[in-house]
């Protein structure tokens, strides 16, 4: 019967270990995912910041374009507008910018928790192995061999003194 639950517990170390090894695999494939999502914010901002770009310009020049159409020239009240129009654009990027940064640096962190979390699960798989290994260990030693090798390797260590 000892033999049975040697064999049992090696069995359910092995299968601990790949257990723990299976779900580290999938902790490190989310972190994987999550950083890839923040280089897609990266790049969907870069994206929106050319296109935001493109709108003030045509705004602006539209803005233009209705002040001298209507006779007013680019001075006083007309300047003061393209002045804070530029003003509130260049607050926009920023916003978008520091937005970009705020959600990529929320994934690097998705992705470093995934990592300690497949650390974790790699841990105490082994913890577990090891637990199961003892048993096994344990079982063996009740066997007659088990029993006759522990003596046997008691009576050469003592031999060693």
């Amino acid at each position: 019967m000892s033999w049975v639950t040697a064999a049992v517990s090696v069995a359910a170390a092995r299968q601990a270990s790949a257990v723990g090894k299976y779900n580290q695999s999938i902790q490190n494939r989310n972190a994987q995912v999550a950083e890839q999502q923040a280089e897609a914010i990266e790049q969907q901002t870069e994206f929106n910041l050319v296109r935001f770009d493109q709108q003030i310009e045509q705004l602006t020049g539209q803005t233009k374009v209705a002040a001298l159409k209507s006779g007013v020239t680019l001075e006083g009240t007309a300047n003061r507008i393209l002045r804070n129009n530029a003003e509130q654009a260049e607050l926009q990027r920023d916003i978008m910018r520091y937005n970009s940064q705020v959600a990529q640096s929320q994934q690097i962190e998705r992705a470093n928790f995934a990592r300690i979390q497949g650390t974790v699960a790699r841990q105490q798989a082994r913890i577990a192995s090891l637990g199961f290994y003892g048993e096994a260990a344990s079982a063996f030693g009740r066997t007659e061999t088990g029993k006759s090798l522990l003596e046997q390797s008691s009576e050469y260590i003592r031999g060693l003194r």
